[in-house]
């Protein structure tokens, strides 16, 4: 069992396996974080963009409070972050800071016809460059 469970969510229904999957890992006093990466634009100054990505951060608060409320009401403690950059550099930062015990990650299934794919996704990346262990669900 796990006490520090980092689940970064892109807020679609791929997330459910690992939402659901959250209850079987997690320690009764540990802590469920769900983190949202708003990908930042490159060469695009922050200040221009910034009712874009308000909006965007407004719709992933939405979107993970429902998902937390579900956590909640299976007696788990759950808390939420919203951050700005790039998404796979972001979620490797941010389990080391929050010294995640286990980073649970939605993944795509390996495509046959084009296997070197998987290798450019988010939850690919992350499994590599992450010091935390990384559980990848399909």
């Amino acid at each position: 069992m796990f006490e520090r469970l980092l689940l970064p969510v892109d807020l679609t229904r791929k997330n459910d396996a690992a939402l659901d999957a959250v209850c079987h890992l997690l320690h009764e006093d540990g802590t469920v974080t769900l983190l949202h990466v708003i990908e930042t634009i490159a060469d695009a100054p922050f200040e221009d963009m910034e009712d874009f990505y308000k909006r965007l951060e407004e719709r992933a608060r939405s979107g993970m409070s429902e998902m937390a409320a579900g956590l909640s009401e299976k007696g788990l403690q759950v808390e939420q972050h919203v951050v700005y950059g790039r998404r796979a550099a972001e979620i490797v930062a941010f389990a080391a800071s929050w010294e995640a015990d286990l980073i649970l990650l939605s993944s795509a299934p390996l495509d046959p016809e084009n296997p070197s794919a998987a290798w450019a996704s988010i939850s690919h990346q992350v499994a590599i460059l992450a010091r935390s262990p990384v559980l990848l669900l399909k």
